[in-house]
């Protein structure tokens, strides 16, 4: 990050690749000139491709896709002529660790880890995907025909990318939703959520929780403390990329124990156990 006077300009750099973005056209140059001095670099010209995230301008927004990547998976399973899915998971559908197991687990590993990428740029799978990267240690048959599944949708989708809009949002909104002891076999809970800066989707998350929890509020409540620690963490760096938030961060929730956990000082005997949690929301809600 440089900031100096009304010049702002933000390296991101990976290995060897960069992205550079400036308030001014004449300090983007000045930045390349200097990177030049120091060592070789070609200058690429405006954004199009980077990671494998392939970026798309339009006037008024930008969008994001990983279609190539996502045709390599599809060839990398052998699945090109496969049939497209409507959904990436069967409705109501619960994974668990019975069955026969996979015949070769190093192929299903690979595809699991090169799905997770794609999230990147792909919200709508990645309850999907974090389903069949629970079962990576021992996959069984099951999981795989799930894993099949989403790639069948993803086939189906490829075309569809992530669109941010060209904007001065200035409201941070975060969703947060839990399924309580939603995993069949170890009764733990399921929770995730997103965040939106004005009206671009900016983080996502869906993840079993570490510990079993003994009540939907409890489950709901873990959740909300997962949402509020990212919004907190984005303020951070908006703060420090010297755009920072003037307004509170809303976080929404469907329970309204965990509403009220959030508000009431008075600490329940049932809660004691997920006192850490409720301190650390209710302190920031105050």
């Amino acid at each position: 990050m440089y900031h100096q006077g009304l010049d702002t300009a933000y390296l991101l750099l990976y290995v060897d690749a960069i992205v550079l973005t400036a308030s001014s056209t004449g300090l983007v140059k000045r930045i390349i000139a200097s990177l030049h001095k120091e060592f070789a670099m070609t200058d690429l010209g405006p954004l199009n491709y980077f990671l494998g995230i392939h970026a798309t301008r339009t006037a008024s927004s930008i969008f994001l896709s990983q279609k190539q990547y996502a045709s390599e998976i599809i060839e990398r399973a052998g699945m090109p002529s496969c049939h497209p899915c409507r959904t990436p998971v069967e409705a109501g559908a619960k994974l668990t660790s019975h069955g026969p197991p996979v015949k070769d687990p190093t192929i299903y590993r690979s595809l699991a880890g090169a799905l997770q990428y794609l999230t990147y740029t792909r919200p709508d799978i990645s309850y999907a995907i974090q389903q069949i990267c629970l079962f990576m240690h021992d996959p069984r048959e099951q999981h795989m025909h799930a894993l099949k599944r989403i790639i069948c949708y993803i086939h189906g989708t490829a075309d569809l990318s992530l669109q941010l809009y060209a904007s001065s949002p200035t409201t941070l909104v975060a969703y947060s939703d839990a399924d309580w002891a939603g995993c069949p076999t170890t009764r733990r809970s399921t929770s995730g959520y997103c965040v939106f800066l004005g009206n671009n989707l900016l983080s996502w998350s869906s993840k079993r929780q570490l510990t079993p929890s003994r009540s939907s509020a409890e489950a709901e409540y873990r959740g909300v403390a997962n949402a509020v620690a990212e919004t907190c963490w984005i303020r951070n760096l908006l703060r420090e990329l010297h755009c920072p938030l003037t307004s509170a961060t809303l976080v929404y929730c469907d329970n309204v124990s965990s509403v009220y956990l959030s508000t009431n000082p008075v600490q329940h005997q049932r809660t004691k156990h997920i006192e850490i949690n409720i301190h650390f929301v209710r302190d920031l809600v105050a």
